[in-house]
């Protein structure tokens, strides 16, 4: 990651566990929310111009890289209650057969994000010179949508 340029950094809003904190006051006990918000706190996205890295664990770390070039869709799920605070999941569609898809919840101006991510990953896909084929046979594409055909 030496040539390259840090687009953005990221981590989930510790709002996904509001039930959690709520329940510690109710029954549950409070050493479990500490882990909940633990594993919130180590989940952090780094989006360059060439790849997105998600680094995940508390005790055992795991790094995983997406590259952008491989991003062949997006979409942006906003529920009522993520709405309310400027909150989305930016989910991606890859051609990568290990991860077809990647979920990244409760992020803040996850709309800008996934449209950095578009921008971004068609450029990479222009430097690389790759071009992704789409099948009309079945009406699904890999990514599991319609084509463009039907």
């Amino acid at each position: 990651m030496a040539d390259e340029r840090i687009e953005w950094t990221g981590t989930p809003s510790q709002l996904q566990n509001l039930g959690w904190f709520i329940a510690c006051v109710l029954l549950v006990p409070i050493p479990w929310a500490i882990w909940r918000w633990l594993v919130t706190r180590n989940t952090v996205y780094t989006l360059t111009d060439q790849r997105l890295s998600i680094r995940r664990g508390v005790f055992t770390r795991v790094t995983e890289d997406l590259e952008l070039y491989r991003v062949r869709d997006t979409r942006l799920e906003q529920t009522f209650f993520e709405r309310m605070f400027g909150l989305g999941e930016v989910i991606l569609f890859t051609s990568d057969a290990s991860t077809p898809e990647i979920h990244l919840p409760w992020l803040k101006n996850a709309e800008a994000l996934r449209q950095s991510v578009r921008r971004l990953s068609e450029a990479r896909r222009d430097a690389k010179r790759v071009r992704t084929l789409e099948s009309g046979s079945g009406g699904f594409d890999d990514a599991g949508g319609h084509d463009a055909l039907h």
